[in-house]
This record gives structure tokens, C-alpha cells and sequence, in this order.
């Protein structure tokens, strides 16, 4: 029996696919969990990372921190006298918190021309698309993903002029990305190998 929280989240009756929305995996910390319950994100991450040469862990490092894979994750909004919602500080939006400005550039250089933010597979072929013209422009190492964060939240321009070392927040998050990537790196090498089997070879082992 499929667990619905771990699975889809339906409004009912009157409702169609398009209705449907994925809720987080159950256990966000641990990559192996996370693509044994979604086989098609880790088809999807893997996509990413022949196409791009980033590594499937420091993309889904990224993930995990810009929005703890909530599809249709939002930055809070800033608050009016301490007490009323006021606007968004950015238009920052799901898996990847993708802005408005960076997204388009992506579906226009990518060739992705229907891509949605709250598509993980979308969202993940952008974190990597993102993170490879951060090893090209920046010369930073594809599995730096502390340094790759840097340049994903300042621009490249902003790390050239290492803009982040002053912003504390930016250091502390850049450095949960680096060990949560190496962290997902050495989980994934624990279970790559029973992800790759097809449904016929998990059925007879």
C-alpha cells in the first residue's frame, strides 16, 4: 500500500493528475532514501549530471538547502510593523529558488523552453546548468560545492569579487551544502549500484 504522505498530496473528489502536488521525500537527509522512494528523480538528477558533469550529490545539495525539495517553495515574506505579511524579498521560487531574470535565461541557453520551477527534474537540469557555467566562468571545481554555492547565490561576477566573504549567513550555508554534499556522495556510493538495476532486477534479487 502506497503511503499518501510520502507520495502524492490530492485534493479530493473533483480532481484531475494536474491537481496533484509531491510532497517531500520522507527522509531528506539521506540521498539513498530519497531516490528509493522517487526513482525518477534520481533518473532525472543522473540526466543532469551526464549533461552538465556535476556531480549528482552537489546538485541535490543544493536542493536540499535552497528548499528541502518542496516543489513549490517561496522565500518568506518580509513583515510591516513586525505583524503584517508585506511583499517577498525576491522572486525566488521552488525546487531550485530559481529567480524570475535567471530562469528565463536558463529555458532560453538550455533550450528547455517549458520548464517549470516546480518540476524536480526541471529544476535539478537548472542547479546543474548553473553550477557548469560556475566551473567555466569562475573556474571553480565541479565538486566544490561549497564555492559552487557561493557563485549560485552571488553571481559569478559577485564571487569574482568574493562578495560572500562578508555575509556570515552565506559562509554557514555554503559550508551545510559542502558537507551535505559530501555526505549524499558517500551515501549514494552505498546504493548506486542497486539504483541502476531496472524493475526486472530489483524484482528477482
Amino acid at each position: 500500500m502506497i503511503n499518501p504522505v510520502n507520495k502524492l498530496v490530492c485534493v479530493p473528489l473533483l480532481v484531475v493528475l494536474a491537481s496533484c502536488v509531491s510532497s517531500p521525500p520522507a527522509s531528506v537527509a539521506n540521498i539513498c532514501e530519497i531516490f528509493d522512494d522517487r526513482r525518477a528523480w534520481y533518473k532525472a538528477a543522473k540526466n543532469a549530471e551526464q549533461r552538465w558533469g556535476i556531480p549528482v550529490a552537489v546538485n541535490m545539495a543544493f536542493i536540499y538547502q535552497e528548499s528541502s525539495f518542496r516543489a513549490k517553495a517561496k522565500p518568506a515574506r518580509n513583515r510591516f510593523l513586525w505583524i503584517f505579511p508585506g511583499r517577498r524579498p525576491s522572486s525566488a521560487f521552488g525546487y531550485a529558488q530559481a529567480l524570475d531574470e535567471t530562469w528565463q535565461e536558463y529555458e532560453i541557453k538550455s533550450g528547455n523552453n517549458r520548464a517549470s520551477r516546480a518540476n524536480f527534474s526541471d529544476a535539478i537540469d537548472f542547479v546543474g546548468w548553473y553550477n557548469a557555467n560556475s566551473t567555466r566562468i569562475s573556474n571553480i571545481s565541479r565538486d566544490n560545492a561549497m564555492h559552487l554555492y557561493y557563485a549560485y547565490h552571488e553571481g559569478n561576477g559577485g564571487y569574482q569579487r568574493a562578495s560572500y566573504r562578508s555575509k556570515q549567513w552565506l559562509l554557514d550555508a555554503a559550508g551545510r551544502v559542502q558537507t551535505n554534499s559530501s555526505r549524499f556522495s558517500a551515501q549514494l556510493d552505498s546504493c548506486r549500484h542497486e539504483l541502476d538495476k531496472n524493475w526486472f532486477q530489483r524484482l528477482i534479487s
